[in-house]
């Protein structure tokens, strides 16, 4: 039950998320989009957005296995993914979402492995995996 809950709420915080790319969040998450990155920003932002979308609604219509457990692992591939935007607003100093120093953006930076972990449990990811790769 609890594993439900979580999927839940990790799937109407993607929902909300993505949707803030789409709309009133989008200048602010122009400082997640690192500048060696060789697209323009703007589409980075709404391509993620959509992304973000789409993956909030798989983790809210999606709970049967082994399908709940793809979901979270394409769900935690991409947190690592977007991983590195998290590390250049830090390296590239910018502020966003109230993260306005370097402590602030490191922390921050701390809490990306949480969300892996968090996809991945509340989907039953590797429990599922596990059982369908040991021998019957």
């Amino acid at each position: 039950m609890i594993a439900v809950a979580a999927q839940a709420l990790l799937g109407l915080i993607l929902l909300a998320t993505g949707t803030g790319h789409l709309t009133v969040l989008r200048e602010e998450f122009h400082a997640q989009v690192p500048t060696w990155i060789p697209l323009d920003a703007g589409f980075v932002v709404i391509a993620s957005g959509v992304v973000e979308v789409l993956l909030g609604l798989a983790l809210l219509t999606v709970w049967r296995q082994p399908y709940r457990a793809i979901v979270g692992a394409v769900v935690a591939a991409f947190f690592v993914a977007i991983f590195p935007g998290n590390i250049a607003q830090f390296t590239e100093h910018r502020d966003a979402f109230g993260l306005d120093s370097d402590l602030d953006r490191g922390v921050r930076l701390l809490f990306q492995p949480l969300l892996v972990v968090w996809a991945l449990a509340a989907t039953h990811a590797v429990r599922t995996y596990r059982r369908r790769e040991s021998p019957a």
